[in-house]
């Protein structure tokens, strides 16, 4: 198996790290991931600019640094490889991305063009909560060596990864993993009006995460609660149910 490895925290993060590790027990390795960290730039794509592949040294596997986002990380990987990868592991994040947050991520957006390109994909993340918390990457690590088998053996649908949320505590303290939907809204106070020294108004986005226990069923509801949390995501966003009621719109309107 080849397995092509990006993330969006950067070349050198420890998450990174952890998810080669455990990749090189399962398959060849290829390693292409952004210089800098890139965190938040959804399914950002580099058009307009060149794309710089600089090697890195790594024992055991090839890698590169790209100057770009993690699409382009993921594009340029294939090609290095020679269009011949099996699979795409992105991750291991440092932080959740659960709920609506995915359409924000670039861990999931790595996982997001493998799929494009037809390729079986998987976004990984450790849901920290708090900015100085441990990561507990080596939890993320022994809990996909475990399961990585029939994970990367499942019958997934067409158009469809998976993105896995793994809750940041010791590998004993997990409860087990949970099929869940995307949850909802995981932040409050999302943008922060502040004044800079002079007066003057600025703005701070972010905000503080809460995981409403309203969600149930949910990935935020699973690491709520100490589960892994794994939720086949689904790249046809066509709402079925509303094609149909236009259709009929459509067919009926005076």
């Amino acid at each position: 198996m080849r397995i092509l490895v990006t993330n969006d925290d950067g070349i050198h993060a420890p998450g990174l790290r952890a998810l080669v590790e455990v990749a090189q027990s399962f398959g060849e390795v290829i390693v292409a991931a952004p210089d800098r960290e890139r965190s938040a730039c959804s399914h950002a794509m580099t058009l307009r600019d060149p794309l710089r592949v600089v090697e890195v040294a790594w024992p055991g596997v090839t890698a590169y640094s790209v100057n770009g986002f993690p699409v382009d990380c993921v594009n340029v990987g294939i090609t290095l490889a020679g269009d011949n990868v099996d699979l795409v592991l992105s991750g291991m994040n440092w932080g959740p991305n659960l709920g609506f947050d995915v359409t924000y991520s670039g861990t999931v957006a790595g996982a997001m063009e493998g799929t494009i390109n037809g390729i079986r994909s998987i976004s990984l993340s450790m849901a920290t909560f708090m900015v100085e918390a441990p990561a507990h990457f080596e939890t993320g690590a022994n809990w996909l060596r475990e399961n990585f088998v029939w994970l990367t053996s499942l019958e997934l649908g067409d158009l469809t990864f998976l993105n896995i949320n793994i809750p940041a505590i010791e590998s004993i303290e997990l409860r087990g993993a949970r099929v869940a939907e995307m949850g909802r809204k995981v932040y409050k106070d999302r943008v922060e009006r502040r004044d800079d020294p002079w007066g003057r108004p600025y703005y701070w986005q972010g905000g503080a995460v809460i995981l409403q226990g309203h969600q149930p069923g949910t990935d935020v509801a699973a690491v709520r609660d100490g589960f892994v949390s794994i939720t086949p995501v689904s790249l046809n966003w066509t709402h079925a149910p509303t094609v149909a009621a236009i259709e009929l719109a459509l067919a009926t309107k005076v």
